[in-house]
């Protein structure tokens, strides 16, 4: 046995965890003037109670998607700020996420995890970080929060008319965060682009390029905050979470 070269043998490599967080967009249903991930619940942003819940797991780093005209981001008080990178965000959500992947590219590994999270869902749990994380780990493939669609669908005809009821069976709502490599990741969303395909959410494009993506069973209160009457329900959900 030559015991020189076990010397210079290299220790496996770990993929390590990273965070996306889309904050460019103008918020269309939220308010004109007002972003939703700035407004406040309790005594925190909503992006700064996102950006805490997602450093509940390992975090190599983070980085934030955010306007050019954006002067309140870098000011905030984020959790583990030392591992917060900033770049310039796009026109539209897909855009501020690839832009951040093109980012994470010059200091991270290709086959490193890469979380894509929405800037105001600050509800996760740790629980369902840690799980969907993990099913990343077990499987070696793509996976997404989602919960299974409970209430009853309709599909409408013309204006307000029903035409007919749509099953509910298989049918799971999406959240985030959605779990990929960042390679992976990066080349389906710009295959994705490419071909002109719609791309709402990260496992969209996965999908479209021919990747396996797990669904993990998350929360209801995982809540997105979309409208102005969200962020009462989020302070709700909070206020609940940390006294349980």
């Amino acid at each position: 046995m030559n015991h020189n070269n076990l010397q210079h043998q290299q220790p496996p490599r770990h993929p390590k965890l990273w965070a996306v967080i889309p904050a460019a967009g103008s918020g269309r249903r939220f308010s004109r003037t007002d972003l939703k991930q700035y407004q406040y619940i309790q005594d925190q942003t909503v992006l700064e109670h996102s950006i805490a819940r997602l450093n509940h797991l390992p975090l190599a780093g983070y980085v934030l998607a955010i306007g050019q005209a954006d002067d309140v981001a870098q000011s905030l008080n984020l959790a583990q700020k030392a591992k917060a990178h900033f770049c310039a965000g796009g026109a539209e959500r897909v855009d501020s996420v690839l832009n951040a992947l093109h980012y994470l590219s010059e200091i991270a590994h290709a086959d490193d995890w890469v979380l894509v999270h929405d800037a105001a869902r600050p509800c996760v749990t740790a629980a369902c970080l840690e799980q969907l994380y993990q099913t990343a780990l077990a499987t070696d493939q793509s996976a997404i929060l989602a919960i299974p669609v409970r209430d009853t669908l309709k599909k409408l005809s013309q204006g307000t008319k029903i035409e007919t009821t749509v099953s509910r069976d298989q049918l799971w709502q999406a959240q985030t965060p959605q779990i990929a490599k960042l390679d992976v990741l990066k080349t389906a969303i710009e295959s994705a682009l490419i071909r002109q395909l719609t791309i709402t959410d990260e496992a969209s494009a996965l999908e479209a390029a021919g990747q396996i993506v797990n669904v993990v069973q998350g929360r209801s209160d995982n809540i997105k905050i979309t409208y102005p009457d969200d962020l009462e329900l989020a302070n709700l959900i909070l206020a609940s979470q940390q006294r349980g």
